[in-house]
């Protein structure tokens, strides 16, 4: 079986990241998705959001390195994987140091087009929190290989457009295939 790459999707909150994650892995043969957030909310007791000082970045840098690691295991045993996160340009370095044939793509969208978005889902940040991510998104955006502004897509073309992207970056490597 011929596998694409890992796929990371990052950009702000509520720019379809999840959505489209789930698109992309519910059309594949054997696909993972891995959200950051997530594996982040593991830590229960004394957790620390990534802008809460040295803890927080200590602790956003640990679920990029964990979600690396449970992303590595699935590659191995031939099980696609994308990972949706907000990205940074340091978790950028991570992802590229811990899955190098990661391909990237910063999905956009405006601050008005997000909060319409966020307004049908929960949130779990602030206004003052999501407006903040969204501004240091644009103010430093994390190196992807692919930015994608979505603002005028429904969740399918979205899915359909980050698909074109990643089909045009297959890994060659072929797996045995699995019983």
């Amino acid at each position: 079986m011929e596998i694409r790459p890992p796929l990371l999707l990052c950009g702000p909150p509520a720019v379809g990241k999840s959505v489209t994650g789930r698109v992309l892995a519910l059309s594949r043969p054997r696909c993972a998705l891995i959200d950051v957030d997530d594996v982040r909310q593991l830590v229960l007791s004394g957790a620390a959001a990534p802008w809460e000082g040295e803890e927080g970045r200590r602790q956003q840098s640990l679920g990029v390195l964990n979600a690396c690691a449970i992303a590595g295991n699935f590659i191995e045993a031939a099980v696609e994987v994308i990972v949706v996160d907000v990205a940074t340009p340091d978790t950028m370095a991570l992802y590229r140091e811990h899955l190098p044939e990661c391909v990237v793509v910063r999905l956009t969208v405006s601050l008005t087009e997000a909060l319409r978005r966020a307004a049908g889902r929960r949130v779990w940040l602030t206004n003052e929190e999501f407006r903040l991510l969204h501004e240091a998104d644009a103010a430093h955006p994390p190196q992807a290989d692919h930015t994608l502004d979505v603002g005028a897509l429904d969740p399918a073309a979205q899915a359909d457009a980050v698909e074109r992207v990643w089909v045009g970056r297959r890994h060659r490597t072929q797996f045995p295939k699995s019983n």
